[in-house]
């Protein structure tokens, strides 16, 4: 069976091939959560501000009128 040598703790280990691949699988897994988290925060922060901002458009009815003031 084949060796493969995976990085844990500050230590280099050798482990199987199938475990240094499970293992890279798990941190592969949770990276990629934390990025979906991130990202996924960044777009909700984003719509709150940009929807609570004050707008000068109006509303639809105020815009179709806008030249019979």
């Amino acid at each position: 069976m084949s060796k493969d040598v995976v990085h844990i703790d500050g230590e280099d280990v050798v482990v199987r091939e199938d475990t240094a691949k499970a293992f890279r699988g798990v941190n592969w897994a949770i990276v990629s959560i934390g990025a979906f988290v991130i990202i996924a925060a960044l777009l909700l922060i984003t719509f709150a501000v940009v929807g609570t901002r004050d707008s000068s458009t109006g509303s639809p009815q105020q815009g179709q009128n806008s030249n019979t003031r």
